[in-house]
């Protein structure tokens, strides 16, 4: 009968352990000096290794052929029967998920008051999925771990050590705890390379690499996965065989999916979303596979080298990040984030990935806000990738003297009836920015008066506007000069007589009006505030 590769490659000796270095080193010197303790945690993800690192120090324990260093032979028959899992006396592995009960801890603890089957042999107890064990069998268990009996050992492994700290705390200081770690892709795919070189069988790197990334940091899975797709057809293993084992979606879905965002067509959409779901893939592994490539876009618009990836995905990175504003990668991937538990726990985990993609696709895109200051970009046509050169602004013109306002005025050859016809325009781009500014431009009449200078006059009713539009007089100049496509100066008025000093008294503000000074006077006392308000779009709000 044949033997899976995850068992038959199982790590004999401490040195095996791939990326636990630091857990294989303290075990090894601890048989060697002879310093072993009485219980140990072994705490990590599942698959890389903790059940394993538990035999192998009850191999060494009890190796007849030990080395000085307390690395076990794995050769000697006490050995083989503790890597092969078969009974043994003094070596007793026990499953807790369904051993878990008080009656089981009480059964465990009598067991271990007996001495080992030969002298110098130690009774080593290992205890897979520890954290399924009840409180109550803890407190049977918490005696002996504190006065063991000499010889004895206690292996708990667990994926979820928290579960043991809120159920039993005192028993996490009696024992000596490891924390494993994941193996990475590359480590996994030179085992991977290893295992096949040993079978005389052959595989494309890039196979190797997809088989290390599915398998999650955990070397038992990747190894369960290579016996499956190895089993899936003949010759040389090559990736899109394991993709179609394992039934994930090729780059060049992810691609197609991506260009629909980059291009902002939302329609395209849905003719991929169609494509993936007749392939019968699962919607929330597409989705992680989504974040991780938009990871890696990110990572390479901003310098950083993505690892273990295959040459396919790089050829898809480098033809899609110059297509998208990293500020836009990255504001996906915090929608992403935000939309994963969704769509895992959606009973239509369809409709919510392609609600979330289409967010995407008619996402507000990024600007490069120097082209725009310079005036050379309108706000409504700003690139999405941001520019990278500094572009100097353009020299603005000096201030003309003031003229009285006249209809037919002309301002960089444009009108009035210009200015009037884009003027809802230009309210929706500075409500967008920040709807006080948007609300201020309401409340004005702008009219040219004079070569590249606009006046907004404001009635003796909008005073708290006027002083708004006065404070933000360069983010207004800003977006008249995008939207006129030449630089413009503003002068901010009243156009009519302020009210007498009777009428004012005798005038009652509402609430409302009240909060509206208070914050207005606020942020007119900290520039920081203001400045942080209209960088933000923040809106502040008075809760007297």
């Amino acid at each position: 009968m044949t033997i899976a590769l995850a068992r038959r490659y199982r790590p004999r000796r401490f040195a095996d352990l791939v990326t636990q270095d630091h857990v294989a080193a303290a075990l090894r010197g601890a048989v060697a000096k002879g310093r072993v303790g009485h219980g140990y945690l072994l705490a990590g993800p599942r698959g890389v290794g903790k059940t394993t690192a538990a035999r192998i120090l009850a191999m060494a324990l009890n190796c007849e052929n030990r080395a000085a260093d307390g690395e076990p032979c794995g050769e000697c028959s006490s050995c083989l029967k503790v890597w092969n899992g078969s009974a043994d006396l003094d070596v007793v592995e026990i499953d807790a998920a369904s051993n878990r009960g008080v009656d089981d801890a009480r059964d465990l603890r009598e067991r271990a008051m007996y001495a080992a089957s030969q002298a110098g042999h130690h009774k080593v107890y290992i205890v897979d999925e520890a954290h399924m064990l009840t409180r109550e069998a803890w407190n049977v268990l918490l005696k002996i771990l504190e006065e063991p009996p000499p010889g004895v050992v206690f292996v708990f492994a667990t994926t979820e050590p928290q579960k043991i700290a809120n159920t039993a705390a005192p028993v996490m200081s009696r024992l000596q705890r490891f924390d494993f770690r994941r193996i990475g892709p590359a480590a996994i795919q030179q085992r991977l390379r290893e295992v096949l070189k040993a079978e005389k069988l052959d595989a494309e790197d890039d196979a190797l690499l997809v088989i290390a990334r599915h398998a999650d940091g955990g070397m038992r899975d990747a190894l369960s996965v290579l016996d499956q797709c190895l089993s899936f057809g003949e010759g040389i293993l090559t990736a899109a065989r394991v993709r179609q084992a394992l039934g994930l979606i090729d780059d060049e879905a992810y691609g197609e999916l991506l260009s629909a965002v980059a291009d902002r067509q939302p329609g395209a959409v849905f003719a991929v979303m169609t494509t993936v779901s007749d392939s019968g893939a699962d919607l929330a592994e597409f989705a992680g596979g989504l974040a991780e490539l938009l990871r890696a876009i990110v990572m390479s618009q901003y310098g950083a080298e993505p690892e273990g990836l295959p040459e396919s995905t790089r050829r898809l990175i480098a033809g899609i990040a110059p297509r998208l504003a990293a500020e836009d990668a990255v504001r996906m991937l915090k929608l992403l984030g935000e939309s994963e538990q969704g769509i895992r726990r959606s009973a239509n985990p369809r409709i919510a990935l392609e609600t979330l993609l289409l967010r995407w696709a008619m996402l507000d895109r990024a600007v490069d806000l120097r082209a725009v200051l310079a005036g050379g970009v309108p706000l409504a046509a700003a690139p999405a990738r941001p520019i990278p050169e500094q572009r100097a602004p353009a020299a603005q013109s000096p201030s003309p003297k003031p003229q009285t306002p006249s209809p037919k005025a002309k301002a960089g050859g444009l009108s009035d009836e210009t200015l009037a016809s884009v003027w809802p325009d230009i309210i929706a781009t500075a409500t967008r920015q920040s709807p006080m500014l948007g609300q201020a431009l309401g409340q004005a009449t702008a009219t040219l008066v004079g070569p590249g200078t606009v006046a907004l006059e404001f009635g003796p009713e909008s005073a708290l506007f006027q002083d708004g539009a006065s404070r933000q007089q360069a983010a207004i100049e800003t977006i008249l000069g995008a939207a006129l496509g030449s630089n413009v100066k503003v002068r901010v008025g009243g156009g009519s007589a302020a009210p007498s000093a009777p009428e004012r008294k005798s005038k009652r503000l509402s609430a409302e009006e009240i909060r509206s000074e208070r914050l207005d006077q606020l942020r007119t006392k900290d520039p920081a505030l203001d400045a942080a308000v209209n960088a933000l779009d923040l809106e502040l709000v008075d809760d007297d």
